[in-house]
Protein backbone atom coordinates (compact mmCIF):
# COMPACT_ATOMS: atom_id res chain seq x y z
CA UNK A 1 0.00 0.00 0.00
CA UNK A 2 0.92 3.30 -0.74
CA UNK A 3 1.85 5.82 1.73
CA UNK A 4 -0.71 8.33 1.95
CA UNK A 5 0.86 12.10 1.82
CA UNK A 6 -1.23 14.34 3.58
CA UNK A 7 -2.84 16.89 1.18
CA UNK A 8 -1.53 19.86 1.93
CA UNK A 9 -4.10 22.72 2.52
CA UNK A 10 -3.46 26.08 -0.18
CA UNK A 11 -4.16 29.11 1.39
CA UNK A 12 -5.67 31.83 -0.01
CA UNK A 13 -3.49 33.85 -2.19
CA UNK A 14 -4.81 36.85 -2.07
CA UNK A 15 -4.40 36.45 1.75
CA UNK A 16 -0.55 35.57 1.22
CA UNK A 17 0.11 38.61 -1.16
CA UNK A 18 -1.55 40.37 1.61
CA UNK A 19 0.52 39.70 3.94
CA UNK A 20 3.51 40.53 1.76
CA UNK A 21 2.52 43.89 1.21
CA UNK A 22 1.78 44.17 5.03
CA UNK A 23 4.87 43.81 5.71
CA UNK A 24 6.42 45.50 2.77
CA UNK A 25 4.40 48.21 4.08
CA UNK A 26 5.56 47.77 7.75
CA UNK A 27 9.53 48.20 6.73
CA UNK A 28 10.82 51.95 7.12
CA UNK A 29 12.96 53.76 4.63
CA UNK A 30 16.68 53.54 6.27
CA UNK A 31 18.19 56.57 7.28
CA UNK A 32 21.14 58.41 4.65
CA UNK A 33 24.54 58.83 6.58
CA UNK A 34 25.97 61.96 6.38
CA UNK A 35 28.67 60.88 4.21
CA UNK A 36 26.58 60.24 1.44
CA UNK A 37 24.84 63.93 1.41
CA UNK A 38 28.37 65.45 1.76
CA UNK A 39 29.35 63.48 -1.59
CA UNK A 40 26.44 64.79 -2.90
CA UNK A 41 26.65 67.86 -1.97
CA UNK A 42 30.60 68.07 -3.56
CA UNK A 43 29.21 66.29 -6.57
CA UNK A 44 26.99 69.12 -7.40
CA UNK A 45 29.27 71.73 -6.85
CA UNK A 46 32.04 70.14 -8.85
CA UNK A 47 29.27 69.83 -11.45
CA UNK A 48 29.14 74.02 -11.89
CA UNK A 49 32.98 74.53 -10.98
CA UNK A 50 33.81 73.99 -14.89
CA UNK A 51 31.07 77.07 -15.47
CA UNK A 52 33.11 78.96 -12.71
CA UNK A 53 36.85 78.42 -13.47
CA UNK A 54 36.33 79.51 -17.07
CA UNK A 55 34.76 82.63 -16.25
CA UNK A 56 37.65 83.57 -13.73
CA UNK A 57 40.41 82.10 -16.32
CA UNK A 58 38.59 84.89 -18.71
CA UNK A 59 38.71 87.94 -15.93
CA UNK A 60 42.75 86.59 -15.76
CA UNK A 61 43.02 86.88 -19.12
CA UNK A 62 41.68 89.71 -19.86
CA UNK A 63 43.53 91.80 -16.85
CA UNK A 64 46.69 90.28 -18.17
CA UNK A 65 46.46 91.47 -21.98
CA UNK A 66 44.89 95.05 -20.72
CA UNK A 67 48.39 95.54 -18.50
CA UNK A 68 50.02 93.61 -21.28
CA UNK A 69 48.81 96.47 -23.95
CA UNK A 70 49.46 99.37 -21.27
CA UNK A 71 53.30 98.45 -20.73
CA UNK A 72 53.98 97.38 -24.67
CA UNK A 73 52.46 100.95 -25.93
CA UNK A 74 54.38 102.63 -23.58
CA UNK A 75 57.71 100.76 -24.25
CA UNK A 76 60.23 102.04 -26.47
CA UNK A 77 59.37 99.56 -29.10
CA UNK A 78 56.85 102.12 -30.02
CA UNK A 79 58.41 105.58 -29.62
CA UNK A 80 58.72 107.31 -32.45
CA UNK A 81 61.91 107.28 -34.43
CA UNK A 82 60.83 108.48 -38.10
CA UNK A 83 58.81 111.51 -38.90
CA UNK A 84 57.83 111.66 -42.75
CA UNK A 85 56.40 114.62 -44.14
CA UNK A 86 54.75 114.80 -47.65
CA UNK A 87 53.87 117.68 -49.89
CA UNK A 88 55.50 120.51 -48.63
CA UNK A 89 58.06 123.02 -50.29
CA UNK A 90 57.62 126.38 -47.99
CA UNK A 91 56.62 125.09 -44.74
CA UNK A 92 59.26 123.81 -42.81
CA UNK A 93 60.32 119.95 -42.19
CA UNK A 94 62.17 120.72 -38.52
CA UNK A 95 59.38 122.31 -37.66
CA UNK A 96 56.74 119.67 -38.37
CA UNK A 97 58.56 116.76 -36.70
CA UNK A 98 59.38 118.36 -33.62
CA UNK A 99 55.79 119.13 -33.29
CA UNK A 100 55.48 115.27 -33.93
CA UNK A 101 58.08 114.54 -31.24
CA UNK A 102 56.64 116.65 -28.72
CA UNK A 103 52.93 115.71 -28.69
CA UNK A 104 53.46 111.55 -29.10
CA UNK A 105 56.68 111.52 -26.57
CA UNK A 106 54.48 110.07 -23.85
CA UNK A 107 51.72 108.06 -25.52
CA UNK A 108 54.33 106.13 -28.25
CA UNK A 109 53.08 105.75 -31.50
CA UNK A 110 51.05 103.50 -30.56
CA UNK A 111 48.57 105.41 -28.28
CA UNK A 112 49.10 108.45 -30.12
CA UNK A 113 46.12 110.98 -30.68
CA UNK A 114 46.37 111.77 -34.34
CA UNK A 115 43.15 113.83 -34.76
CA UNK A 116 44.99 115.87 -31.97
CA UNK A 117 48.53 116.14 -33.70
CA UNK A 118 46.92 116.84 -37.05
CA UNK A 119 45.29 120.32 -35.33
CA UNK A 120 48.80 121.80 -33.76
CA UNK A 121 50.17 121.15 -37.02
CA UNK A 122 47.75 122.84 -38.87
CA UNK A 123 48.97 126.01 -36.78
CA UNK A 124 52.27 125.96 -38.42
CA UNK A 125 52.89 128.27 -40.82
CA UNK A 126 52.36 127.75 -44.05
CA UNK A 127 50.26 124.36 -43.18
CA UNK A 128 46.52 124.15 -44.81
CA UNK A 129 45.45 120.60 -43.86
CA UNK A 130 47.61 118.14 -42.36
CA UNK A 131 47.01 114.22 -42.52
CA UNK A 132 48.54 112.00 -39.89
CA UNK A 133 48.72 108.33 -40.16
CA UNK A 134 50.64 105.71 -38.25
CA UNK A 135 53.22 103.61 -39.64
CA UNK A 136 54.00 100.30 -36.80
CA UNK A 137 55.95 99.98 -35.15
CA UNK A 138 57.61 103.45 -34.73
CA UNK A 139 56.89 106.02 -37.85
CA UNK A 140 54.44 108.85 -38.44
CA UNK A 141 53.68 109.74 -42.02
CA UNK A 142 52.43 113.19 -42.29
CA UNK A 143 50.44 114.72 -45.95
CA UNK A 144 50.81 118.18 -45.94
CA UNK A 145 48.44 120.76 -48.30
CA UNK A 146 50.32 124.03 -48.12
CA UNK A 147 48.59 127.61 -47.76
CA UNK A 148 48.93 129.38 -50.96
CA UNK A 149 50.31 133.52 -50.87
CA UNK A 150 47.31 135.14 -52.67
CA UNK A 151 48.31 138.62 -51.87
CA UNK A 152 50.98 141.01 -50.52
CA UNK A 153 49.76 143.14 -47.29
CA UNK A 154 51.74 146.33 -46.84
CA UNK A 155 51.05 146.73 -42.78
CA UNK A 156 51.60 150.14 -40.68
CA UNK A 157 54.92 149.33 -39.94
CA UNK A 158 55.68 149.42 -43.48
CA UNK A 159 56.44 145.88 -44.00
CA UNK A 160 55.19 144.04 -47.09
CA UNK A 161 53.90 140.34 -45.87
CA UNK A 162 52.04 137.64 -48.24
CA UNK A 163 48.64 136.53 -46.78
CA UNK A 164 46.42 133.75 -47.89
CA UNK A 165 42.69 133.33 -49.27
CA UNK A 166 41.83 132.40 -45.24
CA UNK A 167 43.40 136.10 -44.03
CA UNK A 168 46.57 133.90 -42.11
CA UNK A 169 49.66 136.15 -42.58
CA UNK A 170 52.69 133.79 -44.04
CA UNK A 171 55.91 135.26 -44.48
CA UNK A 172 57.75 138.62 -45.30
CA UNK A 173 57.56 139.10 -48.95
CA UNK A 174 61.37 138.78 -50.04
CA UNK A 175 63.41 140.07 -53.00
CA UNK A 176 63.39 137.07 -55.32
CA UNK A 177 59.41 136.51 -54.91
CA UNK A 178 57.41 137.65 -58.03
CA UNK A 179 56.40 141.05 -57.30
CA UNK A 180 52.58 141.62 -57.83
CA UNK A 181 51.36 144.58 -59.75
CA UNK A 182 49.92 146.32 -56.45
CA UNK A 183 49.71 145.96 -53.14
CA UNK A 184 47.01 145.38 -50.19
CA UNK A 185 46.54 148.21 -47.69
CA UNK A 186 44.04 148.86 -44.34
CA UNK A 187 45.09 145.51 -42.71
CA UNK A 188 43.44 145.04 -39.90
CA UNK A 189 46.50 144.00 -37.56
CA UNK A 190 44.42 142.50 -34.36
CA UNK A 191 44.54 138.97 -33.40
CA UNK A 192 41.11 139.27 -33.23
CA UNK A 193 38.11 136.84 -34.58
CA UNK A 194 36.34 139.60 -35.75
CA UNK A 195 39.80 141.00 -37.27
CA UNK A 196 40.03 137.68 -39.26
CA UNK A 197 36.60 137.83 -40.59
CA UNK A 198 37.16 141.52 -41.81
CA UNK A 199 40.42 141.00 -43.36
CA UNK A 200 38.96 137.68 -44.97
CA UNK A 201 36.56 139.85 -46.50
CA UNK A 202 39.82 142.21 -48.17
CA UNK A 203 41.49 139.17 -49.79
CA UNK A 204 37.98 138.43 -51.51
CA UNK A 205 37.73 141.89 -52.74
CA UNK A 206 41.57 141.78 -53.54
CA UNK A 207 41.37 138.93 -55.60
CA UNK A 208 38.23 140.13 -57.55
CA UNK A 209 39.77 143.52 -57.93
CA UNK A 210 42.98 141.53 -59.37
CA UNK A 211 41.08 139.42 -61.82
CA UNK A 212 39.23 142.52 -62.98
CA UNK A 213 42.23 144.51 -63.53
CA UNK A 214 44.31 142.06 -64.94
CA UNK A 215 41.54 141.34 -67.50
CA UNK A 216 41.39 145.22 -68.55
CA UNK A 217 45.05 145.81 -68.58
CA UNK A 218 44.60 148.58 -65.64
CA UNK A 219 46.51 146.57 -62.64
CA UNK A 220 49.93 148.08 -64.50
CA UNK A 221 48.89 151.78 -63.25
CA UNK A 222 48.43 150.71 -59.91
CA UNK A 223 50.63 150.62 -56.82
CA UNK A 224 48.18 149.52 -54.36
CA UNK A 225 44.64 149.45 -53.24
CA UNK A 226 43.46 150.58 -49.92
CA UNK A 227 40.79 148.20 -48.69
CA UNK A 228 40.20 149.87 -45.09
CA UNK A 229 36.21 150.36 -45.80
CA UNK A 230 35.16 148.45 -48.54
CA UNK A 231 32.46 151.15 -49.17
CA UNK A 232 35.56 153.30 -49.87
CA UNK A 233 37.30 151.62 -52.01
CA UNK A 234 40.88 153.69 -53.12
CA UNK A 235 43.66 152.90 -55.88
CA UNK A 236 47.41 154.59 -55.24
CA UNK A 237 48.83 154.81 -58.98
CA UNK A 238 52.18 153.87 -59.95
CA UNK A 239 54.76 155.16 -61.20
CA UNK A 240 54.97 158.75 -62.27
CA UNK A 241 51.08 159.07 -61.08
CA UNK A 242 52.29 157.59 -57.66
CA UNK A 243 50.91 160.72 -55.86
CA UNK A 244 47.26 160.70 -57.09
CA UNK A 245 44.68 158.57 -55.50
CA UNK A 246 41.77 157.48 -57.56
CA UNK A 247 38.58 157.37 -55.27
CA UNK A 248 36.67 154.72 -56.30
CA UNK A 249 33.27 154.20 -54.17
CA UNK A 250 31.70 150.79 -53.20
CA UNK A 251 30.63 149.27 -56.54
CA UNK A 252 31.70 149.29 -60.58
CA UNK A 253 35.79 149.37 -59.62
CA UNK A 254 36.67 148.53 -63.02
CA UNK A 255 34.57 150.66 -64.70
CA UNK A 256 35.69 153.90 -62.88
CA UNK A 257 39.45 152.82 -62.56
CA UNK A 258 39.12 152.89 -66.60
CA UNK A 259 37.16 156.43 -66.41
CA UNK A 260 39.56 157.69 -63.89
CA UNK A 261 42.89 157.18 -66.04
CA UNK A 262 40.94 157.85 -69.04
CA UNK A 263 39.99 161.57 -67.29
CA UNK A 264 43.40 161.65 -65.84
CA UNK A 265 45.96 161.10 -68.92
CA UNK A 266 43.28 164.00 -70.54
CA UNK A 267 43.96 166.70 -67.73
CA UNK A 268 47.99 165.47 -67.95
CA UNK A 269 47.68 168.29 -70.93
CA UNK A 270 46.36 171.26 -69.08
CA UNK A 271 48.13 173.77 -67.18
CA UNK A 272 46.95 172.01 -63.76
CA UNK A 273 47.32 168.30 -65.12
CA UNK A 274 50.73 168.34 -63.12
CA UNK A 275 48.80 169.43 -59.74
CA UNK A 276 46.44 166.39 -59.53
CA UNK A 277 46.22 165.36 -55.69
CA UNK A 278 43.26 162.93 -56.33
CA UNK A 279 40.19 162.07 -59.28
CA UNK A 280 36.83 161.33 -56.82
CA UNK A 281 34.59 159.17 -58.79
CA UNK A 282 32.83 157.62 -55.99
CA UNK A 283 29.49 158.72 -56.80
CA UNK A 284 29.80 157.00 -60.17
CA UNK A 285 28.44 160.20 -61.97
CA UNK A 286 31.32 162.59 -62.79
CA UNK A 287 35.11 163.17 -61.74
CA UNK A 288 35.81 165.37 -58.48
CA UNK A 289 39.44 166.51 -59.63
CA UNK A 290 41.50 167.79 -56.40
CA UNK A 291 44.42 169.85 -56.25
CA UNK A 292 47.11 169.86 -53.82
CA UNK A 293 46.77 172.49 -51.59
CA UNK A 294 47.99 175.77 -52.60
CA UNK A 295 47.42 175.35 -56.41
CA UNK A 296 44.98 178.22 -58.01
CA UNK A 297 41.74 177.04 -59.70
CA UNK A 298 41.72 176.40 -63.41
CA UNK A 299 38.58 176.67 -65.36
CA UNK A 300 38.38 173.34 -67.46
CA UNK A 301 35.68 171.67 -69.12
CA UNK A 302 35.22 167.67 -69.44
CA UNK A 303 34.97 165.52 -72.64
CA UNK A 304 31.06 165.90 -72.59
CA UNK A 305 31.22 169.93 -72.03
CA UNK A 306 30.24 169.40 -68.68
CA UNK A 307 32.60 171.32 -66.18
CA UNK A 308 34.66 169.42 -64.22
CA UNK A 309 35.04 170.03 -60.83
CA UNK A 310 37.97 171.36 -58.72
CA UNK A 311 38.88 171.31 -55.52
CA UNK A 312 41.64 172.43 -53.44
CA UNK A 313 43.42 168.97 -51.01
CA UNK A 314 43.17 169.56 -47.43
CA UNK A 315 46.28 170.04 -45.66
CA UNK A 316 48.01 166.95 -44.19
CA UNK A 317 46.50 166.34 -40.93
CA UNK A 318 49.06 166.03 -37.61
CA UNK A 319 48.92 162.14 -37.21
CA UNK A 320 46.44 161.66 -33.97
CA UNK A 321 48.47 159.15 -32.75
CA UNK A 322 50.68 162.48 -31.72
CA UNK A 323 50.63 163.22 -28.19
CA UNK A 324 50.48 167.12 -26.99
CA UNK A 325 53.27 167.86 -24.98
CA UNK A 326 52.88 167.83 -21.32
CA UNK A 327 53.89 169.89 -18.73
CA UNK A 328 57.15 168.36 -18.00
CA UNK A 329 58.49 168.91 -21.14
CA UNK A 330 56.97 172.31 -21.81
CA UNK A 331 59.73 172.79 -18.35
CA UNK A 332 62.48 170.86 -19.70
CA UNK A 333 62.04 173.58 -22.61
CA UNK A 334 61.96 176.30 -20.68
CA UNK A 335 65.27 175.03 -18.90
CA UNK A 336 66.84 174.58 -22.31
CA UNK A 337 65.64 177.83 -22.83
CA UNK A 338 67.05 179.87 -19.36
CA UNK A 339 70.35 178.27 -20.02
CA UNK A 340 70.94 179.04 -23.82
CA UNK A 341 69.80 182.52 -22.27
CA UNK A 342 73.01 182.47 -19.72
CA UNK A 343 75.45 181.09 -21.97
CA UNK A 344 74.58 183.97 -24.43
CA UNK A 345 75.38 186.25 -21.71
CA UNK A 346 78.47 184.97 -20.64
CA UNK A 347 80.06 185.26 -24.41
CA UNK A 348 79.13 188.94 -24.01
Amino acid sequence: MKNQLPAQKVGNRSGIGAKGRTGAASQKPSRRDSSETFGARMRTFLAYAPTVLKVMLAVAIGIVVFLGYRAAASASFFQVRKVEAAGISRASLSSIQSVVRDDIKETGVWRADLTALSNHLQELPWVRTAVVTRVLPDGIRVRIVEREPRAVVRTSAGRFVWVDEDAVTLEDMKPADSVPNFFLRGWNEEETTTARAENRERVEKFLELQKDWDAQGLSERVSEVSLLDLRDVRAQLAGDDSEIEIRLGSQDHGKRLRQALVELDKQRQTPRGAFISYIDLSQGKRAVIGLRSGTRSFADSDSDGAAVADTVAPPVERDRTEKPPTDRTKEKDAKTRAQAKKNDQRRT
